[in-house]
């Protein structure tokens, strides 16, 4: 039988341990390369935590899988057993640039059903956690279920590039729309800090049009336990085997934004 709570307990210390030596990594120089592109960077600090908990899961876990985006998981057909999907550092150009607004994200599921989830902003030392079915905190703080809201008087998360054309939705009937009609936007640079900011209210929904699963997997967990929905844009539910568009806010919301304006642009 899956010991929850061993299992809990490894990945909070394993957090500890990672953003110490991340904080560290602040006083040396960072090995930059691109992957995709120049907007799409890795750093030599990204590498080296994800092979640490890979080297810290199957040490202790063997039986356990990992998926991770620098590589030093498994390669996973399917969702079978245990599986750690990992983020070593989720905002890696804020890490490069800012030192800040960076966080390390983790989803632990058993045969594809969530388990624990955590965001752990290590520069703040501020860590969001979630037990599957047992609610989710902020630090020892149990984080209260979302209070819903109006479009009107909403702040919502997503990154100005989505207001440009793209081949998933038309902006000039969705994100535009959209933008205009609500109190605010706001970008951050990190999904695992916008999954963070709508768990706590901070923002009321967070829309992009392109994350991994890695991405989303902890914030999802965590964010579900308040009582958010996440979905894809048509309001689908996310495939974690997969990179996918993400709607993530408070549940009439996230109706509203879906059905008012997301449908009406769907390439």
């Amino acid at each position: 039988m899956t010991n929850w709570t061993e299992i809990d307990q490894c990945a909070r210390a394993w957090l500890k341990e990672a953003g110490d030596k991340i904080i560290l990594s602040f006083q040396t120089a960072l090995q930059i390369k691109e992957k995709t592109n120049a907007n799409d960077l890795v750093t030599n600090i990204d590498q080296e935590t994800e092979r640490f908990f890979a080297k810290q899961i199957r040490q202790t876990f063997p039986g356990h899988r990992i998926m991770g985006e620098e590589g030093f998981g498994d390669d996973l057909k399917d969702l079978s057993g245990v599986v750690w999907i990992v983020d070593p550092i989720d905002g890696t150009t804020n890490f490069i640039h800012q030192k800040r607004n960076f966080m390390i994200s983790i989803g632990i599921f058993e045969n594809g059903e969530s388990r624990l989830g955590y965001i752990y902003d290590v520069v703040l030392n501020e860590i969001y956690v979630a037990v599957a079915g047992e609610g989710a905190y902020w630090n020892d703080e149990q984080l209260p279920m979302l209070k819903e809201t109006t479009v009107d008087k909403a702040v919502i998360g997503i990154n100005l590039t989505w207001l440009t054309s793209n081949r998933l939705l038309d902006p000039a009937k969705t994100l535009i729309p959209l933008a205009n009609d609500v109190r605010g936007t706001r970008s951050y640079g990190s999904a695992a800090m916008e999954f963070a900011y709508v768990s706590t209210g901070r923002l009321d929904a967070y829309i992009t049009m392109r994350l991994s699963p890695w991405d989303f997997a902890g914030g999802k967990i965590i964010l579900e336990e308040v009582g958010g929905k996440i979905t894809n844009l048509k309001g689908e539910p996310l495939n974690l085997l997969e990179k996918t568009p993400v709607v993530a806010a408070k549940p009439r919301l996230h109706e509203k934004i879906i059905e008012e304006y997301l449908k009406k642009g769907i390439q």
